[in-house]
């Protein structure tokens, strides 16, 4: 059987068999997220959803690869632990939600450099250390946006979930057009894992996934990007464009906050509040459901149009991604008269 189904099978039972305890634990221990002004549940609900699809991953992982591929799983597997731990000790209450933002999710992309991981986007085209650095750099900031960008995506039943998984699919796509068996079979697992994981967490959930999957989702769907080298009919110039697509959801909803937050003089990534995508769709849809299932049709079209750039030259593909930003600032723009609950001053807490 191909080591993709192979994870893809043990990921989604394995996930889906160990929610059942995780959130018995959840219980126990204490673990719970509690109704709030910004929350859309009225009732306590367990956290720690996060730590049955990390189990579930990484069994899936351990049973379908060995060998040097393995080797670089582990590594890949230590900066994701760390941001799952540091995202559990925020959902206990134990951390400063900076230390995520600034020593966390940084220091795990320390970590994928160390292993051999980064961006080829300037050092592709221009030979030297001064593209190399520029990668280094760019690595960076691209495995913090993304982790983050996961972290705040988790305000909806189902939501982070859904879109790591429709995400995922694409990446096993892409990963085995291009003979990738790393990243396709990692893209498997999650995919798996995280459509356990649904299983309870689709609305109405029975547990939540808490800070910490939703950060571990986020830095393995960044570490995917990173390694996934699409074949492209461009040429390497335009593989970058790939990945930004895949994630394009998740891209589309941060980017939505941080302007609009800014423009009203909040701190986009420190200012909690019901201003997502989600809560707008939620409010014209009149369904939190409909919501969640609009952005995984809005990840599925990114992924289609990856999809469709891949067999095309530079120039149509760099002007699909030109017309899919513009479409998507007027998308914005449109959401921004939405009705949504404003912020009434600056908060500490995470959004």
């Amino acid at each position: 059987m191909n080591t993709g189904l192979i994870a893809f099978a043990v990921g989604l039972i394995a996930s889906l068999g160990l929610t059942v305890p995780v959130r018995q634990l959840a219980l126990r221990v204490g673990m719970v997220d509690h109704p709030g002004p910004r929350k859309v549940h009225l009732q306590p609900m367990p956290l720690l959803g996060g730590l049955a699809i990390y189990c579930g991953v990484l069994i899936a992982l351990l049973v379908s690869m060995g060998g040097p591929a393995l080797t670089q799983v582990i590594g890949i597997y230590s900066g994701a632990t760390l941001v799952a731990l540091v995202g559990i000790l925020d959902d206990r209450g134990l951390l400063h939600h900076q230390i995520k933002l600034f020593g966390a999710m940084p220091a795990a992309a320390v970590i994928l450099l160390a292993t051999g991981i980064r961006a080829q986007v300037f050092s592709a085209s221009w030979p030297g250390n001064a593209a190399i650095w520029a990668d280094t750099a760019l690595t960076l900031v691209w495995v913090v946006g993304i982790t983050a960008s996961f972290s705040i995506l988790d305000h909806m039943d189902g939501l982070c979930a859904g879109v790591a998984a429709v995400a995922s699919l694409f990446f096993a796509i892409f990963a085995l057009e291009s003979g990738q068996l790393l990243v396709s079979t990692m893209a498997a697992a999650i995919l798996g894992a995280a459509a356990g994981f649904l299983r309870w967490n689709f609305k109405p959930a029975k547990i939540f996934m808490g800070d910490g999957g939703a950060m571990f989702l986020g830095f393995l769907m960044a570490t995917l990007s990173l390694k996934l080298r699409p074949v492209m009919a461009g040429g390497h110039h335009t593989a970058w464009l790939v990945p930004v697509f895949i994630l394009g959801a998740t891209i589309f909803d941060t980017a939505l906050i941080s302007i609009s937050r800014s423009r009203r003089g909040f701190i986009p990534f420190t200012t909690p509040g019901k201003d997502h995508t989600a809560h707008r769709l939620s409010n014209l849809l009149h369904s939190q459901r409909r919501a969640v299932l609009v952005l995984y049709a809005l990840g599925a079209v990114f992924g289609l149009l990856a999809l469709a750039i891949s067999h095309l030259p530079a120039f149509p593909a760099y002007s699909i991604a030109a017309l899919a930003a513009f479409a998507s600032l007027g998308t914005i723009g449109m959401l921004e008269r939405a009705p949504y609950e404003r912020q009434t001053g600056k908060k500490k807490a995470a959004a």
